[in-house]
């Protein structure tokens, strides 16, 4: 390679690895609105509902689990709601947004691709498709979370096929990878299907609360239960950011800077796929939270993966407590399904998304 090349390459990596200020907000100013979104989106999750709790009394409560003394009186019944109750469900809420932020952001990067999501590698319906046959089965583990573990198993499955079909002479194609995906998603759903079809009324109704997505079943056992996958997948990508930085170059200039592309596109997306897995495996299907906030983070703050990763656990972690929010208090007393909250606001943006980008596919509109 000539110095001309090697000029342009260094270049392009300097490029990649700096952030644009302008227009956009600085990374400070749009942390710190991004912080206190969550924790307004968080002390409202808390306080609001059958019964009011204020954040005073919220703190003191918090506090005493620590074993320290502070703060307003309380109720015993306030102490046991927001505990036990409230609680696992915000966990809950903030790993699996986080989760499908995070992997969303990963896999836009890997795949230079603002349409990318969590749903084309095949880990959604690979993990709807193990979930629902685990209740029409009775499907098991120690009588534990038999539907999560299936779920779960059946996401990285279905991942893998994507992967194996995709891979050929020591290379992975994205464009097969994505097609893939889609005949792995098609696959999935008519299992998903035919055991609907055949359901009784009460597997159908666990079916339906499931498939929809939700976060209202969330104890701490859940919580602790899948904690390890989420801090796996939290630690671990975003040490993959230059790579993604220098990915959006292309695979030949990203490899001439010394990127292993094919290590960092299976890392990316073994640890994309886990991430998924775990939240669908709990949550059931929460759809356009890898897609929105993602690509709302790249238009306020530019490309720059060192900041895009870190944020998306921040803002999907926000924008599932304030969907779960809107779902329990809109149609008090009954509560909407999570999946159908984050659906009606993801579905028009992607609409406009699909408008905005006009993609090409092999040079053709």
């Amino acid at each position: 390679m000539g110095a001309k090349a090697v000029t342009r390459l260094r270049a392009l990596h300097q490029a990649a690895g700096r952030r644009v200020s302008s227009p956009r907000l600085a990374a400070s100013t749009l942390l710190g609105i991004m912080t206190a979104l969550f924790v307004a989106a968080l002390f409202a999750n808390v306080g609001m509902g059958a019964v009011e709790i204020p954040p005073a009394q919220a703190v003191a409560i918090l506090l005493s689990h620590a074993g320290i003394d502070a703060g307003p009186d309380f109720t015993p019944r306030s102490d046991a709601i927001l505990w036990n109750i409230r609680l696992p469900r915000v966990a809950l809420g903030i790993l699996v947004g986080g989760s499908l932020a995070l992997a969303g952001t990963a896999l836009q990067g890997v795949f230079r691709n603002p349409l990318a999501e969590p749903g084309v590698i095949g880990v959604s319906s690979g993990a709807a498709a193990g979930a629902v046959g685990a209740i029409i089965l009775g499907f098991s583990v120690f009588n534990f979370h038999g539907v999560a573990v299936a779920a779960f198993l059946s996401g990285l499955l279905a991942t893998g096929v994507v992967y194996m079909v995709a891979r050929a002479y020591g290379q992975t194609s994205v464009t097969t990878l994505i097609l893939a995906g889609i005949a792995v998603n098609a696959t999935a759903g008519a299992f998903t299907g035919l055991f609907i079809f055949i359901a009784d009324d009460d597997q159908l109704r666990s079916i339906t609360f499931w498939t929809l997505g939700h976060v209202g079943g969330a104890t701490w056992p859940v919580v602790t239960s899948i904690l390890p996958f989420f801090i796996v997948g939290f630690l671990l990508l975003p040490l993959w950011a230059r790579a993604l930085n220098l990915l959006t170059l292309g695979d030949r200039e990203a490899r001439h800077m010394g990127v292993s592309t094919e290590r960092v596109r299976v890392s990316v997306i073994v640890l994309s796929a886990l991430l998924t897995g775990a939240a669908v495996s709990v949550a059931g299907i929460i759809g356009f939270v890898g897609l929105v906030v993602p690509h709302v983070l790249r238009l306020v703050a530019g490309p720059d993966h060192r900041f895009l990763l870190p944020a998306s656990i921040l803002g999907g972690a926000t924008a599932l407590l304030l969907a779960d929010l809107i779902a329990r208090t809109v149609v008090v007393p009954a509560e909407l399904p999570l999946g159908v909250v984050t659906a009606m606001v993801g579905g028009p943006f992607f609409l406009w998304l699909v408008h905005r980008t006009r993609l090409t596919w092999g040079g053709m509109e």
